[in-house]
């Protein structure tokens, strides 16, 4: 059993949405394949991921460190101790090597993209949907049924106006969806604040509302929107300033008496840790790591450990990145919730035909491994990263 060859693609994300600091229609992405000596109905089986969405592409990094990495390394390294499936636990320490600690950044994408398709390869031999896999090996009790869902969007969009969200507020509960999350802090106080209300108003209270501002704010400026959006009373308030600006997070804390949420710009347990420990949140925070942008679902678990011993529940940590590695991931593990990315960034969003949305909840798939097959346009583009790579 071995990886046989490992390919990798920059694609442009097809988007022409903004947030409060950044302009996606600028942002690449990365897809990786890993094509394995393994044959299942006759065919090779292959581990597809992508970095998820809101960094740039990776290749760099895989081609000139990784992937060589990976390919180089012995089986005892990679696979398990029976020898019948691939261990991507082991095969993070091979990508490790020679590494220095810190700057996670620099490398935690590359990793952790590879890693989430390791995992894909192992759910394939295995037969069985990722999540299934993980809430056996990790000894967790499964999200079964119906896994709570909430809905990413309200972007800021060339002419877009408060008419405009309504709309598609109005499309995401017409969809099935009942909480929403919308970005803010990109505009004047006054206008945001006119999206929010608008939102609030339509879904009908500021509890099915969360906001993301994109860390967008400074310790003088974040203090009188909390106090702008706390009549609201909205599920969180997302991102209020840079994940590292321990001491704006902080006073937020003091001063809001609403929930706060971060963490998909946190690319390690120990940041994660610093987070926690230095923004004092008094267990009113959300954790949100996008796990192929931070080293992939091993350190997600040590990430999990973490928020645990500073009292954050599983139900709070809720995977970021719209896409069907994060469902899996939140419902292998147990997590509280998972987000969704309908009709956004092209073939990189939403999850695939087989996941229904209903009274505010994901159904899970079945197809083996994390299921990009069932996701027609995206698996066209993976596919097409391995025949080129050929």
């Amino acid at each position: 059993m071995k990886i046989n060859a490992i390919f990798e693609k920059t694609i442009q994300v097809e988007t022409s949405l903004r947030n409060s600091r950044v302009d996606f229609s600028k942002l690449t992405a990365t897809i990786v394949a890993v094509a394995t000596d393994v044959i299942i109905n006759g065919e090779p089986v292959v581990g597809y991921a992508f970095n998820s969405i809101g960094r740039y592409s990776c290749g760099a990094q895989l081609r000139e460190r990784f992937i060589p990495r990976l390919l180089g390394a012995n089986a005892e390294d990679i696979l398990d101790e029976e020898r019948a499936n691939f261990d991507p636990i082991r095969a993070r320490k091979v990508l490790d090597r020679n590494e220095k600690l810190g700057a996670h950044a620099e490398r935690s994408a590359a990793i952790g993209t590879l890693e989430i398709a390791l995992w894909d390869v192992v759910a394939k031999i295995e037969q069985r949907p990722l999540y299934a896999v993980l809430a056996e090996r990790f000894g967790v009790s499964p999200v079964t049924g119906l896994l709570p869902c909430y809905v990413g969007g309200g972007f800021y969009q060339p002419g877009g106006t408060p008419n405009t969200l309504r709309d598609e507020i109005r499309g995401h509960l017409d969809a099935g969806y009942a909480l929403v999350k919308i970005k803010a802090g990109g505009l004047p106080v006054k206008a945001d604040l006119e999206r929010i209300e608008a939102a609030v108003d339509l879904l009908g209270s500021g509890e099915q509302l969360a906001i993301d501002t994109s860390c967008c704010f400074d310790q003088n400026s974040a203090i009188p929107f909390a106090r702008a959006i706390e009549p609201f009373g909205l599920r969180w308030w997302e991102e209020p300033c840079a994940p590292d600006d321990f001491d704006t997070y902080r006073a937020i804390a003091e001063q809001y008496d609403g929930t706060l949420a971060g963490g998909e710009n946190l690319f390690a347990a120990q940041e994660v840790d610093n987070f926690l420990r230095y923004g004092r949140f008094d267990g009113k925070i959300v954790v949100q790591p996008d796990p192929p942008l931070a080293y992939g679902l091993g350190e997600f678990l040590k990430i999990i450990a973490v928020a645990d011993s500073h009292g954050v529940p599983r139900a709070n940590i809720i995977p970021h990145g719209g896409n069907m590695m994060s469902l899996h991931i939140a419902a292998g593990l147990g997590l509280g919730s998972v987000e969704s990315y309908p009709g956004l960034f092209g073939v990189l969003g939403g999850f695939s035909r087989e996941v229904e949305i209903v009274d505010g909840k994901v159904t899970l798939p079945t197809a083996p491994g994390i299921g990009f097959e069932e996701q027609p346009r995206l698996i066209d583009v993976m596919r097409s990263v391995l025949a080129d790579g050929k």
